[in-house]
């Protein structure tokens, strides 16, 4: 088992397009990370880059203690299942599992051990005889993995392996690869365009976007203490509200914006790293925007607002409303079933875990002067 470094790794492909630039990240022993970001954010090459499947412009990429550069593909010890599954529709199941160790000339006894015990661990073992095209999409994936458990590796390399899947499979593929990941005890890296599956599988999280490491870190901390505009919008589903506002200089500190005005005592002020008559944009998560009807909510300040579309999930009510010209998303628990289209609300803001960021730099004004946390 082997953790994997990226040191100043850049790539760059011809015509001066830098898909990666210095990229600076440690993935630790038997950790499971989550490399996340937009189409073109360059995960699925840093990914690649591991594998040996794309060359390195510069810098250095280390699985264990060894510097990989130069190292081929297959010499590399590592697995990676990709999205489309890959497999040879011409072959059973146990000869799928059983290929690559069959080019690795390992002793048949071996073969036969590791390929039944990799089908016990993901529920094959009645699928052995049967080829590809007589299987669900699920459990195609699961002999992809299981492909690449049979070979042992340093580390498994995943690139959006639940795409193909409808979203119920994906909930429980996922919950299978946890559950593998604990089993294995190996490094996994994993890559998603999806911020819920980051959120939900990662020990930590690369977040990137244009080629740049924006933050690395727990799902938790990514939540509540992101360190910029993109990564604070991206984290969290439905996303975070953003609103451009002005602190006020004179009098009860205040945030005043178009249409909207919310008082700050100081502490949450000077705690969320602010300053009088200084401009930022206020980041709020839609738990965080109230309906102010209920009781337990006669502290905090209030935003008038019109409600555009509701939402019911049966569990919770998703809130469309406009403040101040601009549309805004509310997490409301069901007593707000009753809201209706067209309909003014009042809105109690929860302060106490607001976000304040730079216009000018996007980031996070509790870490200015601070580099990102990566």
């Amino acid at each position: 088992m082997a953790g994997v470094v990226f040191e100043h790794v850049y790539k760059r492909y011809s015509g001066n397009v830098t898909a990666i630039a210095d990229m600076n990240v440690e993935i630790k022993d038997k950790e499971f990370m989550v490399l996340v970001g937009p189409s073109g954010c360059g995960k699925s090459t840093a990914l690649r880059m591991v594998a040996g499947l794309e060359e390195i412009s510069d810098g250095m990429v280390k699985i264990g203690e060894r510097v990989v550069n130069d190292v081929a593909p297959k010499d590399r010890d590592i697995a990676m299942v990709f999205q489309s599954y890959a497999l040879y529709p011409h072959m059973t199941v146990y000869d799928n599992l059983s290929f690559g160790l069959k080019l690795r000339k390992t002793p048949k006894a071996e073969i036969d051990k590791r390929v039944r015990e990799a089908a016990r661990i993901l529920g094959l073992e009645n699928y052995l005889s049967r080829k590809p095209k007589a299987l669900s999409g699920g459990q195609r994936q699961r002999v992809a993995l299981g492909r690449a458990i049979v070979r042992k590796p340093q580390a498994f390399l995943m690139d959006e392996p639940l795409s193909n899947l409808d979203a119920k499979l994906r909930v429980q593929t996922r919950v299978e690869i946890l559950k593998l990941h604990k089993s294995l005890q190996t490094t996994f890296i994993y890559v998603t365009h999806d911020q819920v599956e980051a959120m939900t599988m990662g020990d930590r999280i690369v977040v990137m976007k244009d080629g740049l490491v924006q933050q690395v870190d727990t799902p938790q901390t990514l939540y509540h203490k992101p360190v910029n505009v993109f990564v604070a919008g991206f984290i969290g589903s439905p996303a975070m509200n953003f609103l451009s506002a002005r602190v006020t200089g004179d009098g009860r500190a205040s945030l005043k914006g178009d249409g909207f005005e919310i008082p700050m005592e100081e502490r949450v002020l000077s705690g969320a790293g602010a300053r009088r008559d200084q401009d930022v944009i206020v980041g709020l998560r839609p738990e965080d925007l109230k309906d102010a009807r209920f009781p337990g909510r006669e502290g905090m300040p209030r935003v008038p607002a019109k409600v555009e579309v509701v939402e019911s999930m049966g569990s919770e009510i998703f809130a469309y409303i406009t403040v101040g010209g601009k549309t805004l998303t509310s997490r409301m628990d069901p007593r707000s079933e009753d809201l209706q289209p067209g309909q003014p609300v009042q809105l109690a803001v929860d302060t106490d875990h607001l976000h304040l960021f730079d216009p000018k730099t996007e980031r996070a004004l509790v870490l200015q002067g601070e580099p990102a946390r990566v």
